[in-house]
C-alpha cells in the first residue's frame, strides 16, 4: 500500500514538473527548433515569393563551394575568427595577469571597470564611434599620425587595412569580458602552491606555465570556444564600419547571408549559407573539444 502511494506521488510530482517546463519548451520549440528545421529544409530548395517552392537538392551547396566570391567570404570569416579569438583571449589573459596582483583597491577597481566597460556598450554604438576614429580626413588616429609626420592611413577604405581595423575594434570591445573571467580563474589558483613554488626558486614563467596555466586551462578553453562562436557570426561591426568592403575584403558569412536573403531574395541559397555557418561552428567546437582533452589538465 505504501509503495503504491509513493508511486502515485512520484507520478504526480513528475506531471507537475512537466507542466512547469512545458511553457519554456514550447517557446524553445517555436522560436528555435522550428526555424532550424525550416532553414535546413529551405537549404535544399529554391524558394521565390512569386514562383513558390522548388526542390533542388544539393544545388545550393554546390553553388556556394564553386563560387569564387562565396569562397572569398568564407575565407574572410575564418581569418577574422582566428585573429579575433587569438587576440581577444591573449590580451584578456595578459590584462588578467596584470590586474591579479596587490594594488590599492580604488586603482584596481578603476582598471577593471575601464577595461570591462566597452563590453556592456552595444556593438553598434562602439562601431559608430570607431568609424570616427578611423576617418581618413577627420579621424583621431590619422590626426596624431599627421602630427608625428607620418602619412595618413585609409583604415576602412583599403583592403590592406580594413580587416585589421575591424579586429582592433573587436579586441578593444570584447577583451574585457575574457579579462574578468580569467581574473576569476586566476583567483582560484591555490595560493599555498604558488608560495611554495616561489620559495623553491621557480621563475615567474615556470610558475605560470607549470602551475597557473594548468589550473586555469578549463576556463581558458571556455573563453576560446565562446569567442570562436561569436567571431564566426560577426555582423554589425563590419556592416557599420565597412559595409563588407572595400569590395568583399571584409564581408563575412553573416552579411553574405543577409544580402542573398533580403537583397537577392534567394531564400533557399541564403538558408544553405546559414546551414554551412552552423556546421562550421559545430566542427570548430568539436575540434576544440577534442583538443581540450590534451590541453586541459585540471
Amino acid at each position: 500500500m505504501a509503495r503504491h502511494y509513493r508511486s502515485d506521488l512520484y507520478k504526480a510530482q513528475a506531471r507537475a514538473g512537466y507542466l512547469f517546463v512545458l511553457p519554456s519548451f514550447l517557446l524553445y520549440a517555436v522560436f528555435v527548433l522550428a526555424p532550424v528545421v525550416v532553414t535546413i529544409i529551405l537549404s535544399f530548395a529554391y524558394y521565390d515569393i512569386s514562383f513558390g517552392f522548388f526542390w533542388v537538392g544539393l544545388e545550393n551547396y554546390q553553388r556556394f563551394f564553386s563560387e569564387p566570391r562565396a569562397l572569398t567570404i568564407f575565407g574572410n570569416t575564418l581569418r577574422f575568427a582566428f585573429l579575433a579569438v587569438t587576440f581577444n583571449v591573449a590580451v584578456g589573459l595578459i590584462l588578467a595577469l596584470a590586474l591579479n596582483r596587490a594594488m590599492p583597491a580604488p586603482l584596481l577597481y578603476f582598471f577593471r571597470l575601464a577595461f570591462f566597460l566597452p563590453v556592456i556598450i552595444a556593438a553598434a554604438f562602439v562601431s559608430v564611434v570607431w568609424s570616427y576614429f578611423y576617418s581618413f580626413d577627420f579621424g583621431v588616429i590619422n590626426y596624431y599620425l599627421s602630427t608625428l609626420g607620418l602619412p595618413r592611413i585609409p583604415w576602412l577604405s583599403s583592403s590592406q587595412f580594413a580587416m585589421t581595423s575591424i579586429i582592433i575594434m573587436d579586441v578593444w570591445k570584447n577583451t574585457g569580458f575574457f579579462m574578468i573571467i580569467l581574473i576569476a580563474a586566476l583567483q582560484g589558483v591555490p595560493r599555498p602552491i604558488l608560495d611554495a613554488a616561489r620559495m623553491d626558486g621557480a621563475s615567474p614563467w615556470r610558475t605560470f606555465s607549470r602551475i597557473t596555466l594548468p589550473y586555469i586551462s578549463p576556463v581558458l578553453f571556455f573563453c576560446v570556444v565562446f569567442a570562436s562562436i561569436g567571431a564566426l557570426q560577426v555582423f554589425e561591426s563590419i556592416v557599420i564600419l565597412t559595409g563588407g568592403g572595400p569590395g568583399d575584403a571584409t564581408r563575412s558569412l553573416s552579411i553574405y547571408l543577409v544580402d542573398e536573403a533580403f537583397s537577392g531574395f534567394e531564400l533557399g541559397y541564403a538558408a544553405s549559407v546559414s546551414v554551412i555557418m552552423m556546421v562550421l561552428i559545430l566542427i570548430i567546437t568539436i575540434i576544440q573539444l577534442v583538443g581540450s582533452r590534451r590541453l586541459v589538465t585540471h
